[in-house]
């Protein structure tokens, strides 16, 4: 039997390979070639707020706590119905070919063009149609990001107020430790210390005054907050609570990966069920659908947002991308990895056991045999989807409940503790995520002024476009509108990924020059994505999303088949230009 241990030491041995075999030797060394005495955006253009050398070690915890959020984490878990098998095999294989070269060059691409976005990017080395066409784009993902995150938070924050008041107290300590990190420079292992001290303070301060409000009311909060926190200069609030989140997040990854060696639990759920069990709520075939389910911890679009929007602006340099780049790819990687394994083992033990968590599930109203769920393969598919949502709290509860028994377990401490532990974890990678993608927003509207020419305008002030970008975010979060464009958005995400492939794909080929040899490594893995990606929506648009429509009736589910149809065109249009490019540059060699 494949135990837990088995599973997390081979995801190990195969990142570390990844990173010095593949990812340096051949990424790094072959085609970008890095230089230390290249002068970075952040050291050319600093300005203190946006543009500002970092440690590296802080810049990963801040890049890697953006591009987390709760993708990782949601995603894999609501891939289990497929089994545990196909979507770990999915995780390793992209973390590996797609996601860290993606990852490490949106990050370089655009720290040698400046710290431009890497739509701008794609104007430059495709065409301009197509980078303003792609701005709008980005811009209108973002705000789906922003409702979707937000809304995470808010029902999140009003289920369990323990973790809204640790947050918030986060927040506000996360200044005082901007401060003493950025005004006196306090060394980055006494500024670790601290950062430990504050988030123990915060969580103290949760348990003894939890914070109650209501969903608006949280909605109206995190409104305000993220037009601040996306305003402010990046050292003040930014820097400081994301190395504070880094480190509860390295935290989790630490105690995931010895509680679940130490586990040595069997991954009793079983390895495969269906090829085409009923993930998205018809039968959906794993391939291609999968990256419209497990996007982050494998690839994700939304990550080169991240990279060239902020991350590329305080890099201190070159040859510190690798690690921020490709290092947070992995190590969200081994994320994904730990849900899986956590799922797979404890899942049957949540199940049989429900009391243990406070859970009361009717199983008569389910239409589900809890023994036949957990034992039978055919079962399982079929009904872990509705066992998930209706029975178990959705697939973020689903994973808190199995971290916390499987940690738990293996080290012999309170379950219940780190399932809030877990769940304030969830909390903390949304929260991260929601505040750097409004400022990515602010980012991407004021190239979209410039292309019309309104950048001298009041609409380009940075207080304005962060409270434009909240608003209509927040917006859509407020109506629940984003509950019904979600897969779209899936959609969005992934495709994001694939114009970001092919635009860096395009600048190895026409800037760096790239030995062929060399240029594989970029376009065999853009142009898969491409296909798979493409597929999945055109099946998406044709089957999934009708068979949805005819179930549960309504209008607002045709909304799905609108957006998808216009990713889709705007898909095509992108690699034709992409191939225009590569017979270009054939031709001129």
């Amino acid at each position: 039997m494949i135990t837990t241990s088995i599973v997390i030491v081979i995801a190990l041995i195969i990142y570390v390979i990844a990173y010095f075999g593949y990812a340096r030797r051949v990424i790094e060394r072959k085609i970008v070639k890095p230089s230390p005495t290249r002068k970075t955006p952040a050291h050319k253009f600093y300005d203190g707020v946006d543009y500002v050398p970092t440690n590296k070690y802080v810049l990963m915890g801040h890049h890697f706590a953006s591009i987390a959020g709760a993708g990782p984490i949601v995603g894999p878990a609501l891939a289990m119905g497929w089994g545990w098998g196909l979507p770990l095999l999915w995780i390793w294989f992209g973390n590996v070919f797609i996601g860290a070269v993606h990852d490490y060059l949106s990050l370089m691409a655009s720290v040698r063009y400046d710290g431009k976005s890497i739509q701008w990017i794609a104007g430059r080395v495709i065409s301009e149609r197509m980078g303003k066409a792609f701005s709008l784009f980005i811009y209108f993902a973002l705000l789906l990001v922003i409702a979707a995150f937000g809304a995470v938070i808010g029902h999140l924050f009003v289920k369990l107020p323990m973790v809204a008041t640790a947050s918030m107290t986060q927040i506000l300590l996360a200044v005082l430790l901007g401060i003493l990190l950025y005004k006196i420079s306090m060394r980055i292992e006494a500024g670790a210390v601290v950062a430990a001290i504050l988030i123990i303070i915060s969580v103290v301060i949760a348990s003894v005054i939890p914070v109650k409000m209501n969903y608006q009311g949280w909605v109206i909060v995190l409104l305000v907050y993220t037009i601040i926190a996306a305003s402010l200069p990046v050292w003040v609030l930014l820097q400081p609570r994301d190395f504070m989140n880094s480190l509860l997040l390295y935290f989790g990854l630490l105690i995931g990966v010895i509680g679940l060696i130490v586990l040595f639990g069997t991954m009793k759920l079983p390895v495969y069920t269906d090829f085409s069990a009923p993930v998205l709520g018809a039968p959906s075939p794993f391939w291609p659908i999968v990256p419209l389910i497990i996007a982050c911890g494998a690839l994700s679009g939304f990550h080169s947002l991240v990279a060239s929007g902020t991350t590329s602006k305080q890099l201190d340099s070159e040859l510190s991308g690798l690690m921020v780049g490709a290092g947070s790819m992995f190590a969200e990687g081994l994320l994904s990895t730990i849900v899986v394994a956590s799922i797979a083992a404890m899942l049957p033990f949540i199940v049989l056991n429900p009391h243990v968590f406070g859970l009361k599930i009717d199983w008569a109203k389910l239409h589900v045999d809890p023994q036949k769920f957990v034992s039978d393969p055919i079962v399982f598919g079929q009904k872990y989807a509705i066992v998930a949502k209706k029975a178990l709290g959705g697939p973020a509860s689903v994973f808190a409940m199995s971290f916390g028994a499987a940690v738990g377990k293996a080290l012999n401490l309170p379950i219940k503790v780190l399932s809030i532990f877990a769940g304030l974890w969830i909390a903390s990678f949304a929260l991260t995520t929601l505040d750097t993608t409004v400022r990515l927003a602010r980012f991407s509207w004021s190239e979209i002024m410039e292309y019309i020419r309104l950048e001298k305008t009041v609409l380009n002030n940075k207080w304005v476009a962060s409270a434009i970008a909240a608003i209509l975010g927040f917006g859509l979060a407020w109506t629940g509108a984003y509950l019904v464009l979600w897969p779209a958005f899936s959609g969005i995400n992934q495709m994001l990924a694939s114009i970001a492939m092919m635009t860096i794909a395009a600048w190895v080929i026409k800037d760096l020059k790239a030995p062929k040899r060399y240029q594989i490594t970029v376009i065999a893995p853009a142009l898969f994505l491409w296909i798979t990606v493409t597929l999945a929506l055109i099946l998406f648009v044709g089957y999934i999303a009708p068979t949805v429509i005819i179930k549960k009736g309504g209008l607002t589910l045709l909304t799905v088949e609108i957006i998808t149809v216009l990713e889709l065109a705007f898909n095509f249009v992108l690699l034709r230009e992409f191939l225009k490019v590569w017979r270009s540059e054939e031709t001129t060699v």
